[in-house]
C-alpha cells in the first residue's frame, strides 16, 4: 500500500483512536458545495468530505443534468459529470488532499461516467456496488449492473498509476435500508467487497447500516469483520457504520439518541468510520450547520465510548452470513456470474424488494425483543441454520408499523435511559 488515499487516512485515524465521521452532503451549486466541504473539514471532529450526486446523474440522464446546470436550476446533489472539470477543481482547491480526502457518493447502477469525471479532477474514492445500487433503486437488470460495475472498478483501479490508492465502499450492508435481517446485509457487503477486489480494487470499506437492536447490530459487525479477515487477507479494508436509514425520529431528542447509539456501535465494534444523520432527517434535507452538528455530536459520543468488540463467530448472524457467502462462492469462479446465479436461484433474496431479478420469497419481521428475524427464507440455504417463524407472516398493516418501529421507540421518552444521548450544548 502507498499510504496515500481515502483508506489510508481512515486507517491512520483509527490507529490513533479516532472515529472518522462523514456526512451525506451534496449541493448543485459549486459555491455551496465548496462551503459544505469547508464546514465539514473545519468541524470539531475527524472528518472526510462527501460530494453526493444528483438524481439525474444517478440514473444516467445527463442531458437533464446538463440543462439544469446551464439554466441554474437547483438539483438534489452535485452534477459532477455535467459541471466542467475546472469548476469542480475550483470546488476542491485547497480543501481536498491527504489531510481531508473526499468521497463521491452517487447511487448509480452504471457509474462509468461518474468515475471518469471524479478521477479527472484528482478524486479517488467512491462507493456503491453491483447489487446494492441495482436491486433497491430501480429496474436496471442485475446482469447489466454487474457488467457496468466490473468496468467501473477496472476504470477506477487505473488511478493507482498516478500514485494514489483508489478506494471503493460497498453499499451492500445497507440493502433496502431497513427490515433486512443483518446476516443478509453482512453477506452482500462482503460479496461486493470480493467483487471489487477481483476487479482490481485493493482499498475497500464494507458497510453496515444500524438496524433495530443494538446487540444484534454488534453481532453483525463482528461477523462482518471476521469474514473480511478471512476473505480479504491481501486487502486494505475497514468497516463503515451507517446511522439508521429508515424513518428517522421526529423529535430532536430521539434523533440524537439514535445517532448516539450509532456512534457507540461504531466505536464499540471496532469500526473505523460512521455516516451520520441529522435532527432534520424526518422533515427535509439538512443544512450544512445541521450536518456539522451531527458530525460533532457523533465525535463527542465516540470519544467517550470504549472499544468492546464481540467474538465474530459464535452468533446466529455469523452462521447465517457465512452460509450465504459460501453458497454464492460455490456457484462460479467468476463472482459476477455467481451473483447473477444466486439471485436467479433465490440463494440471495432481499425481503420486500420488488426488483424483477429478486426472487421475492423472503420475509422478515421484528420480534418481541426488537431483533430482526426471518418469517420466510424462501430458497436461501438457511434451513437448519436460521430460526424461521412462518407464523410471523407480516401483513401490510404490520409492515407499515414495523417501518416506524425505530422512530417510535426513540421518540418515546424513556425515564430509565440515563445515558447522555443529547448534545452537551445547543
Amino acid at each position: 500500500m502507498t499510504g496515500v488515499g481515502f483508506g489510508a487516512f481512515v486507517r491512520r485515524a483509527h490507529d490513533a483512536g479516532r472515529l472518522v465521521v462523514q456526512p451525506r452532503m451534496g449541493m448543485s451549486s459549486p459555491e455551496l458545495m465548496r462551503a459544505g466541504l469547508l464546514a465539514t473539514r473545519n468541524a470539531a471532529a475527524t472528518t472526510v468530505g462527501t460530494i453526493t450526486l444528483d438524481s439525474y446523474t444517478r440514473v444516467g440522464d445527463l442531458e437533464s443534468a446538463k440543462l439544469a446546470v446551464l439554466e441554474g436550476v437547483a438539483l438534489n446533489g452535485y452534477p459532477i459529470v455535467s459541471h466542467e472539470a475546472a469548476t469542480t477543481l475550483n470546488v476542491l482547491d485547497g480543501i481536498h488532499g491527504p489531510g481531508f480526502p473526499v468521497q463521491v457518493r452517487h447511487g448509480s447502477a452504471a457509474p462509468q461516467d461518474i468515475f471518469r469525471a471524479l478521477t479527472a479532477v484528482g478524486l479517488d474514492a467512491s462507493e456503491g456496488g453491483p447489487v446494492s445500487y441495482c436491486l433497491p433503486y430501480g429496474r436496471v437488470p442485475l446482469r447489466d449492473s454487474v457488467a457496468h460495475w466490473a468496468a467501473s472498478c477496472e476504470l477506477l483501479a487505473t488511478v493507482r498509476e498516478s500514485g494514489a490508492e483508489p478506494h471503493l465502499e460497498t453499499f451492500g450492508g445497507c440493502v433496502l435500508g431497513q427490515l433486512c435481517p443483518p446476516s443478509l446485509l453482512v453477506a452482500v457487503s462482503l460479496l461486493e467487497a470480493l467483487f471489487f477486489r477481483r476487479h482490481g480494487i485493493r482499498s475497500i470499506s464494507v458497510s453496515y447500516a444500524q438496524q433495530t437492536d443494538p446487540r444484534q447490530d454488534a453481532e453483525a459487525v463482528a461477523a462482518l469483520r471476521t469474514l473480511c479477515a478471512r476473505f480479504l487477507p491481501d486487502t486494505e479494508w475497514h468497516v463503515v457504520v451507517y446511522a439508521y436509514m429508515g424513518l428517522y425520529p421526529e423529535t430532536e431528542q430521539g434523533a440524537y439518541r439514535l445517532l448516539g447509539k450509532a456512534a457507540e456501535l461504531a466505536v464499540a465494534s471496532g469500526s473505523e468510520r460512521l455516516i451520520v444523520k441529522t435532527v432534520a432527517e424526518s422533515r427535509r434535507i439538512p443544512t450544512v450547520a445541521e450536518n456539522v452538528g451531527a458530525l460533532e455530536y457523533a465525535a463527542e459520543v465516540a470519544a467517550r465510548t470504549p472499544r468492546a468488540p464481540l467474538d465474530g463467530t459464535g452468533t446466529q448472524t455469523y452462521a447465517e452470513a457465512s452460509a450465504l457467502v459460501n453458497a454464492v462462492l460455490e456457484l462460479d469462479d467468476d463472482l459476477g456470474a455467481a451473483l447473477l446465479a444466486a439471485f436467479a436461484e433465490g440463494r440471495l433474496d432481499v425481503p420486500y424488494c420488488l426488483h424483477p431479478d429478486n426472487a421475492g420469497f423472503s420475509r422478515s419481521y421484528i420480534d418481541v425483543d426488537g431483533r430482526l428475524a426471518w418469517a420466510d427464507i424462501g430458497k436461501m440455504p438457511l434451513n437448519g441454520i436460521a430460526d424461521v417463524r412462518p407464523t410471523q407472516a407480516v401483513t401490510s398493516a404490520e409492515l407499515l408499523e414495523s417501518l416506524s418501529y425505530v422512530r417510535r421507540s426513540h421518540d418515546r421518552h424513556d425515564p430509565g435511559d440515563t445515558r447522555a444521548h443529547e448534545p452537551a450544548s445547543p
